[in-house]
């Protein structure tokens, strides 16, 4: 009996998605992405998971769409037979923070992927590519928009209009990932960090990550005033003594810190 395409391990508020295509370098056949779908579909419903980390099996993070797969069809790229399964709006209807935990090449489609992510910790054998333009295709899944935001239209032209690869330590120089660790660390420093998260009251976590997409979206200005309209709805309803509460934590959390006991 094969092993399902794509794995999902709940643990402690936090759901680890796997794609599991390691021959394949991961790379997005239909059943996958339906699988993607119908994953985080799942977990935007499960009040037990507040926090998802996304990563791959073997070698690869995600070579992007299936070629072979695609190879044999008769019609257009994007056609398919059927609705085609809408990742990007599956990911980005689970409303708590996802971690891409990219652990080898993310490629195409699977750079669109890691960039769907909310944070992105790299393992040292982690490259990126743009290929789109080398096949003869457009990205549909915001890479053409979201590489240049993250790390300025000279670098994403330069990525774009070559289709070289990015190294892990220049992905890090480049603002392009928060950060690069070893291999064996990488999981481990996801988990670290979705702990460090989880720490964050739900309404908080969840509210937080709206305001800062909603923003990022539309100009500066209109994300301003978009900052004032919610957070003056969210801050009417929270009392001074809750505020005050929470303050006190938050201190002792960061004496703790600093005498270096850890940051959960």
């Amino acid at each position: 009996m094969s092993e399902p395409v794509l794995q999902v391990e709940r643990a402690a508020g936090v759901a680890t998605v796997i794609l599991n295509r390691p021959q394949a370098m991961n790379a997005l056949s239909r059943e996958l992405r339906v699988a993607l779908v119908e994953a985080f579909t799942t977990l935007a419903f499960d009040a037990d998971v507040r926090v998802a980390i996304l990563t791959g099996a073997g070698r690869a993070f995600c070579a992007g769409l299936d070629l072979k797969e695609l190879g044999r069809g008769s019609g257009p790229v994007g056609a398919g037979s059927g609705e085609e399964p809408n990742v990007m709006k599956a990911l980005a209807g689970f409303e708590g923070p996802i971690i891409g935990a990219i652990n080898g090449v993310a490629v195409t489609g699977g750079f669109e992927l890691a960039l769907a992510c909310d944070v992105l910790i790299a393992s040292s054998e982690a490259r990126f590519a743009d290929t789109h333009a080398r096949v003869g295709i457009m990205p549909g899944w915001g890479l053409s928009q979201k590489l240049s935001r993250a790390i300025g239209i000279a670098r994403a032209k330069e990525l774009s209009l070559t289709g070289n690869y990015l190294d892990a330590v220049t992905a890090d120089a480049w603002g392009l990932v928060n950060r690069v660790v070893a291999p064996a660390e990488l999981l481990p420093a996801c988990r670290k960090l979705a702990q460090d998260m989880l720490s964050v009251p739900d309404a908080g976590l969840r509210a937080y990550k709206r305001i800062i997409d909603g923003g990022f979206a539309v100009s500066f200005g209109d994300g301003m005033r978009l900052e004032r309209e919610l957070s003056g709805a969210a801050n009417r309803g929270v009392a001074a003594a809750a505020v005050e509460e929470a303050r006190k934590a938050v201190r002792a959390r960061g004496q703790a810190q600093t005498r270096g006991e850890g940051r959960s």
